[in-house]
């Protein structure tokens, strides 16, 4: 049997060597034992070979920029997203979390404002509003400030628009008094008065595994904040009631290509792991998430460099240290939070998923890999049960 995962990480080494005659045969080997509907290893050295091979072209930025322009169409989209739900436990417990603590927040409250880095085709809050309007006493007034990158072309804002009118309609038949406001910006552009922030309303700032987007101290040819931490100060000088932080937890941002090639090869065998003991392997979702989802990222890691590369993870505990220096303060867990996720997890989804609790971090991992992590703050100088 053909060990696709040495193959690869020989061949990584042999690309940053340049040693081009062993990098040709080891793309050889590896292209004709791989396939995107083969088996997880074989689906993964698919993808890490297109990486490569738009890395030795040159083309890896363009392939990566046209992919991104690509429309996919948002029924297929939230099909593979749901895919990924009934699959993998990390959106519903990223979700559950959040909503649950979004709830309690405003708990005893008349309005609501939601911060929302990177919007994501709103999927997360039709069920918060569904909780909501359900609410003894009756819902509050929502407002959702949606911030996310502004696709290519004309009608760059439009996804979020489109975004924004789904979520209305929601809101409309559920009777809750809603507000969308769509903002297509660098998150790290973001300013305290662009949000027409309202101390009368709970204000919950949210971010899902965006931020890993944002460029870090790395590859800057400037000195000064780099947009990480511009972004979590800025979320400080807004002294939110809640900043919701959720991280992908990964360790290839590095600039050095064999570390950064290595530790996404791990990361990601665990993603395609998962999803091969959960999902046939016929199903065109788990496909389209693959190629979509997985595969651009992978480009981006492995073809891309300089400000190019967005696909930067940290661990949470380098987060951690982040938010702390960026004067955020981090609140513990609430029990009864981590009860009810622990509950949506245990017996709906495969054994070998497990959510538990380090350092005031919730952490899902996989086979015991730790893939995502969430996470509550609050600006440093507000007092403590404010």
């Amino acid at each position: 049997m053909v060990d696709l995962q040495t193959l690869l990480l020989r061949c990584a080494q042999a690309v940053s060597n340049d040693d081009r005659r062993s990098t040709s045969e080891l793309l050889k080997q590896i292209k004709a034992a791989s396939s995107p509907k083969g088996d997880a290893a074989q689906r993964l050295a698919h993808y890490f070979v297109e990486g490569l091979e738009a890395r030795l072209a040159g083309t890896g930025s363009q392939l990566y920029q046209s992919l991104v322009a690509r429309p996919t169409m948002v029924v297929d989209f939230l099909k593979a997203q749901h895919l990924f739900m009934s699959a993998c436990c990390c959106k519903r417990v990223a979700y559950t979390f959040a909503n649950k603590t979004i709830y309690d927040a405003a708990a005893g409250k008349s309005r609501l404002h939601i911060v929302d880095y990177g919007l994501n085709y709103g999927v997360q809050w039709p069920g918060l509003l569904r909780a909501l309007a359900a609410r003894e006493g009756g819902p509050p007034e929502v407002r959702i400030t949606g911030i996310d990158l502004p696709q290519p072309g004309f009608h760059g804002d439009y996804n979020i628009h489109a975004t924004g009118r789904r979520l209305s309609s929601c809101a409309r038949m559920l009777g809750v008094p809603f507000k969308f406001r769509g903002i297509g910006a660098k998150r790290e552009t973001i300013k305290l008065e662009d949000l027409d922030i309202d101390r009368g309303e709970v204000l919950i700032v949210i971010s899902l595994c965006h931020f890993r987007n944002l460029m870090d101290e790395q590859d800057l040819g400037f000195a000064g904040p780099n947009p990480r931490d511009q972004v979590l100060g800025n979320i400080r000088e807004m002294r939110p009631d809640m900043f919701i932080h959720g991280i992908l937890n990964g360790s290839y941002g590095a600039t050095y290509f064999p570390t950064r090639f290595r530790e996404a090869l791990f990361h990601y065998s665990a993603q395609f792991d998962l999803l091969d003991a959960t999902v046939p392997r016929e199903s065109n979702e788990r496909m389209l998430l693959e190629s979509d989802i997985f595969g651009r990222s992978i480009l981006n890691v492995v073809a891309c460099e300089g400000a190019d590369r967005v696909e930067r993870p940290e661990i949470y505990k380098q987060w951690q240290l982040r938010n702390h220096r960026a004067g955020l303060r981090q609140l513990p867990l609430v029990p009864e939070v981590v009860q009810l996720v622990l509950d949506k997890v245990k017996d709906n989804y495969h054994k070998n998923f497990v959510v538990d609790v380090d350092q005031r971090w919730l952490v899902h991992r996989w086979k015991g890999r730790v893939l995502y992590a969430w996470s509550t703050w609050v600006a440093d100088d507000v007092a403590s049960g404010s």
